[in-house]
């Protein structure tokens, strides 16, 4: 795929899950769930996948782990499966952290393995000024286009502010940005950059769990130095999209369609409120979203597309109360989940 083409597709509004990782009741790495997870999200109407990212678990680079590169090969090979029986192929995007060595290291693992993007995590450069930001981005964006991270504080991310934003997308080799730092203030501030550069080849994605629909239905519009500029987030590459994601591809189906018509009915802006309620549930967000990665993975487990839980570090689990939260949404938003798709195709993904 082309730059051209990576652009054209995220420009679309694209379902990214970000891609879990599979482990066994043991904590070993279950390379055939792992495969299910990818033929699940490929089959439930992904437009491309997240991996190597918070929600596949920071830590597979840990080298007693280990599993940065096998994940994402792994992921690759049924990317590649499922992209012979499409018309598009499914947009590929790896995770890359790090000081400037270990990014670029990973940037180059990421596009050896095929992926079309980088979404560049700046949580380890926590005391960087925005100049060194900025040269860090345009060292790995010479590796591979990238895809901007906007990561929340509480799960290790760093503000970061208009000026750095508007700087950032100068930066040609940028394609899109995920905004994620479950603040609308913050989330206007990457917009209006985004509007003051005067770039229309940028997709922008939300991140923002808390605020899906929100998102998704939004005109941000602002006065600029060329006029009055309109811009929109298009897609979401999410954590939460990582369960019901049949569902999923649906609600952004009828988000823009509301963004179409310029109508917003009623019944999705009660959706929107049910949705961020069961991301509370999911993402544990009573808990200072401690258990988010435990909850995506324990919705997978129910539905069979786990076989475990479990998280690379033993004392990362559900925290107390956040099972009973999930049983909870799982019966209110019943409309929301997959369940019966998820249930008439699992044999065959197993397979």
């Amino acid at each position: 795929m082309t730059i051209d083409q990576l652009r054209r597709e995220l420009a679309r509004g694209l379902v990214i899950p970000a891609h879990p990782v599979a482990l066994d009741s043991n904590g070993r790495f279950d390379e055939r769930h792992q495969r299910v997870l990818t033929r699940y999200y490929a089959a439930a109407g992904a437009g491309g996948l997240a991996v190597g990212v918070h929600t596949t678990q920071f830590a597979i680079r840990d080298p007693r782990i280990g599993l940065f590169e096998p994940v994402l090969a792994l992921a690759r090979e049924e990317m590649d499966r499922a992209d012979r029986g499409r018309d598009i192929p499914l947009v590929r995007i790896g995770g890359i952290c790090g000081a400037t060595t270990q990014a670029l290291a990973e940037a180059g693992v990421v596009a050896d393995c095929g992926y079309h993007a980088g979404l560049l995590s700046l949580a380890a450069l926590s005391q960087a000024t925005d100049a060194e930001l900025i040269a860090h981005c345009e060292h790995v964006a010479a590796r591979l286009p990238l895809v901007g991270f906007y990561l929340q504080a509480l799960v290790g991310g760093r503000p970061l502010g208009y000026s750095f934003w508007r700087r950032f997308v100068e930066i040609p080799n940028v394609v899109a940005i995920k905004i994620a730092p479950f603040n609308r203030y913050q989330t206007l501030e990457v917009v209006r950059a985004l509007a003051d550069s005067g770039r229309d080849d940028v997709a922008l994605y939300t991140g923002n769990d808390d605020n899906i629909v929100g998102d998704l239905i939004t005109p941000f519009r602002f006065r600029t130095e060329r006029g009055t500029v309109e811009r929109r987030i298009v897609g979401g590459l999410l954590g939460h999209w990582a369960v019901w994601t049949r569902s999923a591809a649906g609600l952004l189906a009828d988000c823009h369609e509301a963004v179409a018509s310029g109508h917003v009915p009623v019944a999705l802006l009660r959706t929107a409120g049910e949705v961020t309620d069961a991301n509370a549930a999911f993402f544990d967000a009573a808990n200072g979203f401690a258990g988010c990665i435990a909850g995506i993975n324990e919705v997978l487990r129910r539905q069979g597309l786990l076989a475990s839980a479990r998280c690379l570090d033993p004392q990362e689990t559900l925290s107390p109360g956040q099972a009973e939260e999930i049983d909870r949404v799982c019966r209110a938003y019943p409309h929301l989940g997959d369940d019966e798709f998820v249930a008439a195709h699992l044999d065959e993904w197993l397979r």
